[in-house]
Formats: structure tokens, sequence, C-alpha cells
């Protein structure tokens, strides 16, 4: 029996929209680790959104705040959903922009995986996609959504201006640097650095302080640069040239949509943001699926819950240092899509169309099929 003492403690936070229909299949997926795979770990539920807002006049209740706080690693769901007209207020105070700053949770990881069995309802070709398999980190904390001074004005000639400002730091710039260079250590050793140093300073700074800690620390490492135009036409065109990509706040959030057609489906991808390490060397994380709420199909069962539950491997491989298991989910997400698991938004034409539940019970049911393959073996 593990020591409750040596438990990594998973808040579970399903959010609004379809965030809670997702986050209870990889509910079951961690459930299915702790009974059948031994991993050491405590779950505690906590509500996010228009929920607890109606309850407690809050969208991130303080019990929410609690569970988030002490807890190893946050499995989210989604933010976004049905407002009262209070509540956009309300939702800024605990926004999940507010939480990535709270925990300073720098280090956005998305990984970009072109899986075969996908190659029809993925929106590029298939020869496109051979062998895509690729990670996009982008900066979380800092950049334009962070930068001050933002706002709306009105000027004396009775225009309405809105601006924000864009602007990193040194340190901003190489601790996010560094984990993509020691990423890329474990994987294919490159590294492509996007900015726009040809107009902006804000990206010349970047560049520069990239090129520096690369000559400094990495330069084993292959390391290229592409202005951020250029990086969504290359994704777009020859997506399998790269290993890890690392850019900035705005650039990542946009790039990593882009390439997220490259996995079928925007419902596919997964998601880690990660804070810095501690002294006693854990690091706080947030595990998200990147599709957002989805308000327009939310209760309907019909969403794709394999973005929320690849960012449980995620989980599995970076906070409960479980790559076995986390190897272990992959695969079994693999074999759901190779005898034909889908949801609506992966589904060919004709084929048939799972809900929620069901893609949840396929990947357990493939979840016991490689466990009991990988028993054989041993």
């Amino acid at each position: 029996m593990n020591n409750r003492s040596n438990m990594v403690k998973i808040a579970v936070v399903g959010g609004e929209g379809i965030g809670p229909e997702v986050t209870a299949q990889s509910r079951r997926v961690l459930n299915w680790f702790a009974a059948k795979r031994g991993v050491p770990m405590t779950m505690r539920e906590a509500q996010y959104g228009i929920i607890p807002y109606l309850a407690t006049g809050k969208v991130l209740p303080d019990d929410t705040v609690e569970a988030m706080g002490e807890a190893d690693a946050i499995l989210w769901g989604a933010t976004g959903g049905p407002e009262t007209k209070e509540v956009p207020a309300a939702r800024k105070a605990g926004s999940l922009l507010g939480l990535r700053s709270k925990y300073d949770l720098y280090a956005n990881l998305r990984p970009i995986v072109a899986n075969p069995a996908l190659s029809d309802s993925a929106p590029p070709k298939a020869h496109v996609l051979k062998g895509v398999d690729f990670v996009i980190i982008r900066e979380l904390t800092s950049g334009i959504y962070f930068g001050e001074p933002r706002g709306i004005e009105t000027l004396v000639d009775g225009q309405r201006r809105g601006f924000n400002t864009e602007q990193y730091t040194t340190s901003q710039i190489r601790r996010v640097a560094r984990s993509a260079f020691e990423l890329a250590r474990t994987r294919r050793n490159k590294v492509c650095s996007v900015d726009k140093a040809n107009v902006l300073e804000t990206s010349v700074v970047w560049r520069e302080e990239v090129i520096a800690l690369h000559r400094e620390e990495f330069s084993d490492v292959d390391l290229t640069h592409l202005y951020v135009d250029n990086a969504a036409m290359q994704i777009v065109r020859e997506p399998a040239q790269f290993d890890v990509m690392v850019t900035g706040n705005i650039f990542g959030d946009i790039l990593s949509d882009c390439a997220a057609m490259a996995s079928g489906s925007l419902g596919m991808l997964p998601s880690a943001s990660l804070g810095p390490v501690d002294k006693f060397g854990r690091r706080k994380a947030l595990y998200e699926p990147v599709h957002g709420s989805a308000p327009d199909i939310a209760g309907k069962g019909i969403a794709n819950p394999l973005g929320s539950i690849l960012s449980v491997a995620m989980m599995l491989r970076l906070t409960l240092n479980r790559p076995e298991d986390a190897d272990l989910l992959e695969k079994a997400v693999d074999v759901a899509l190779a005898v034909g698991a889908r949801t609506a938004d992966i589904a060919e034409p004709g084929a048939k169309k799972l809900s929620t539940m069901e893609m949840g019970d396929a990947v357990l049911s493939a979840l016991e099929k490689v466990a009991g393959r990988e028993r054989e073996r041993a």
C-alpha cells in the first residue's frame, strides 16, 4: 500500500462547457492507473465557472483555490461559457491567465503528433503528415498578454484607442529557451526559435538572448530561427521538419492551434504548463486539452476527450515520473484509433461516431489490451 504522504496530489477542475465531460473520462483513466498500476496519487475534485459563481459569487471559489494551491498537478478542463452580465468581471479576476501568473507556469508544452489512423480526417494531405512529431513550447506568463500598460481610452478627437504592450526580459526569454534546449536533448536535438525580429524590438532581444544561451550552454543542440509568418507556412507545408519549437506567448497561441490540424482535430491536442523547479525538485504543473469550452456542443456528450486523456499521459510523464505508464496510455490511444474509435470531430464520412463516454470506454478497453500484452512479454 502506498504511503499517503508520498502521494502526488492532483486537483481535478472540469470547469465549463465541455470541460467537465472530457475531464470525467480523464478521471476514469487516472483511476485505472491508480487501481491497476499502483500509481501513487490522490485526487480532489473542485469547481470553476458559472456554477460556483451562482452559488458563491466567485468563479474560482475558496475550496478550489485551496485544492489547486496544495496540488502538485492540476487537471484542467476548460473555461468560457454562458454568462450573466455580472460574470465577465468575476471571470477576469479568476481567469486562467491569472492562474498561470499566480503559479508562474511559464513553459507551455504542446506536442503535435500526426496519428496515421487519422490521415483521412486530418486537413493536410497524408504525405505531409508522415513522421510529424514535434513539440511547441510557448512562453506563457509574459509577452503581450501580460505587458503593461494596456487598456482602452478615448482620444481628444473622440476616437477610441486600444493598446497593449509586448515586452520580454532576458530572464523570461532564457528560462523558456532553456526548457526547449533541455527537451530537445531528449528528442532529436533540434530547436527552432520563432520570432518577428525583422519588425519587433522585443523579437530582436528574444533572438539575441536565445543565441547567447545556445552559445553558452547548448552548443551541441542544432538551433535555427524562423519569422512567425514563415513558421506558420512551414507548419502547413512541411511540419515533419520540426522537433522542438520555442516562441513567445501570442505566437505560440496562434501557431499551436494551426499545428493542431496535423493531429486531425483541436480536440486531439494536449498540453502541459510548467512552473519553476523548487528546492525540493518539484514544479507546479497544469494539464489541459487545448480545445477550449466549445459551448455549442456542451452537454451533448459528443466532445472528443482524447486531448484531455493525452494530457494525463503528459502528467504521468512529467509530474508523476512514470514514463512507462505514459507510453502505455499513448499506445492505448493509438490502439483505440487504429480499430476505428472516432468522435464526431475526427470521424471520416460514414464512420460510426462515438460519444464522449464511449471514447473513454474505448481507451480503457485498449489499456487493458496493451497492458495484457506487456504482461505476456514479461
